[in-house]
């Protein structure tokens, strides 16, 4: 694929093209799921400008897991935004394998990790602020892509990979933290603005 030229002008009036060349409103939610998915794409883009304070050995690991998600969300997006009966040959869609392939990325952290006894504010670290950013807007594509699959067919095993994904991306905000020995930020419920006793009126 070539881009030779940037601005097309044939959004002008508020419609983009999908990839069967039909037209439809730029704020229609087939758009809202695979833009909140090129979203996700950036900010694991930005994680992975950010490993560089963790062991030299996890730093290539992380990086190389969070390179195949990027492709593997590129991918994704293309699926959205290609309705089901315009799918060309050779297509590449997330299928069960791939979503296996997250779940033996999330066990592998999983194990060195100590059982969770209470919950964990982003913090710490900025690698760790970035993941739970990345979670974060993981979980909103999914809702959208929820909504969509109640309006549109679409491929069964987006949603699974999506809810999966949100996991790998908060067990390796937990995974970033221990690789550097920084104590994980927990919810302290006592501990909002009517603890601060330092304000004056």
């Amino acid at each position: 694929m070539r881009i030779v030229k940037v601005y097309t002008k044939t959004g002008d009036k508020g419609t983009t093209g999908l990839a069967d060349g039909s037209r439809i409103s730029k704020d229609d939610l087939r758009i809202e799921s695979y833009g909140t998915v090129d979203e996700l794409n950036s900010i694991i883009g930005i994680c992975r400008q950010n490993i560089l304070n963790i062991p030299s050995k996890e730093q290539k690991l992380l990086d190389t897991w969070l390179f195949a998600i990027q492709n593997d969300l590129f991918n994704l997006g293309a699926d959205l935004a290609t309705p089901l009966s315009s799918r060309w040959e050779k297509m590449i869609v997330i299928n069960e394998f791939d979503i296996k392939q997250l779940e033996k990325i999330i066990d592998l952290c999983q194990n060195l990790l100590e059982p969770l006894h209470e919950f964990v504010l982003p913090g710490g670290t900025l690698l760790n602020s970035y993941l739970h950013l990345a979670r974060t807007i993981c979980r909103r594509s999914e809702r959208l892509i929820v909504s969509l699959s109640k309006e549109k067919e679409i491929n069964p095993q987006i949603i699974p990979y999506i809810n999966r994904l949100s996991d790998l991306l908060f067990v390796l905000s937990r995974w970033v933290q221990k690789l550097v020995n920084i104590k994980e930020v927990t919810w302290d419920k006592n501990m909002g603005v009517r603890a601060l006793n330092n304000l004056k009126d």
